[in-house]
């Protein structure tokens, strides 16, 4: 069985984080540092950085090749940044643990505040949600597509590509770089699903693996990303959907707080919803109170 092979995308964080899971499994199985290879893999979302991606395949850009590598018995499993993943995966393929999440919120780079950004600012993202957030705080701000890892997008804007732009703070920590940026409170921007957690996959018929890993797995983080996931499903979302969604558990029961937005932010859709945890009926009630109080234009942004 040893060494057991981790497939993980290529980039710096993508690399920390395989790092932290194979430190999660040593440790938690008395494991020498040879137990487990890391394998990184290239996928087409780290070669195409020039156009967003729901213009050429969503999300399944960060996955497929990792998914191809577990079902061509590559790797045994692989780490994804759980944000990254499409909500429906392919049959055969297993969510098997999440680690402790991070900072859920967004650093803002270049302005202390979204308020203190000049008059006309040019935003670099390339996601829909941080865009329509911002335009919907600032309508005067204008969006520039920003791809690539962090040290990509930092090289951009001091290169005077953008005036500012947004990062998750979860990547910038586990890089090493807390003192970059200024976080915006979850009040102001309310995070993507699943921002800040790191997720493990394998094959369902690899129970001994599953099992394993299953060690590594922090309950509280499963439950709630599988809440936000869940909402993602009942609205029929997809990488071009501008929506923002956090899970948090209170005692036996689980908090969402969710908002759907048009592409200019002019138009948002919020509410919170408190349920039982795991319970599958809380997160899709949640999705469909949102599209039943949107605006045809803003529902048509959604397959719900």
């Amino acid at each position: 069985m040893f060494p057991l092979r981790l497939g993980t995308r290529g980039s710096p964080l993508a690399l920390t984080q395989a790092d932290m899971v194979s430190a999660a499994l040593r440790a938690a199985h008395g494991w020498s540092e040879e137990a487990i290879r890391i394998v990184p893999i290239r996928t087409t979302g780290d070669r195409i950085q020039d156009r967003a991606l729901a213009e050429v395949g969503g999300k399944a850009l960060w996955t497929k090749e990792l998914d191809r590598a577990l079902f061509d018995g590559d790797v045994d499993f692989a780490v994804h940044s759980m944000k990254d993943v499409e909500t429906i995966r392919p049959e055969g393929i297993v969510i098997a643990a999440m680690l402790p999440r991070a900072d859920v919120r967004d650093r803002l780079i270049g302005a202390e505040t979204v308020a203190a950004l000049p008059q006309g600012a040019r935003i670099g993202t390339s996601s829909p949600r941080r865009a329509a957030q911002l335009r919907r705080l600032r309508p005067d701000l204008s969006v520039v597509l920003f791809r690539g890892n962090v040290d990509t997008r930092l090289a951009k804007l001091k290169q005077g590509e953008a005036d500012a732009t947004l990062l998750a703070a979860a990547g910038l920590d586990r890089l090493g770089r807390a003192e970059i940026g200024h976080a915006i409170p979850i009040e102001t921007m309310l995070p993507a699903p699943a921002q800040g957690a790191v997720g493990i996959e394998t094959l369902a018929t690899r129970t001994e693996i599953a099992r394993l890993i299953a060690a590594i797995d922090h309950g509280p983080t499963h439950r709630c990303v599988a809440a936000e996931r869940a909402f993602l499903a009942a609205l029929g979302a997809d990488c071009r959907s501008p929506v923002a969604a956090l899970a948090v558990e209170e005692g036996e029961t689980i908090r969402l707080r969710a908002e759907i937005l048009s592409e200019a932010g002019e138009t948002q859709v919020g509410g919170e919803a408190v349920f039982a945890a795991e319970d599958p009926a809380g997160p899709a009630t949640l999705g469909r109170d949102l599209l039943a109080r949107a605006d045809p234009a803003l529902r048509a942004l959604f397959a719900g």
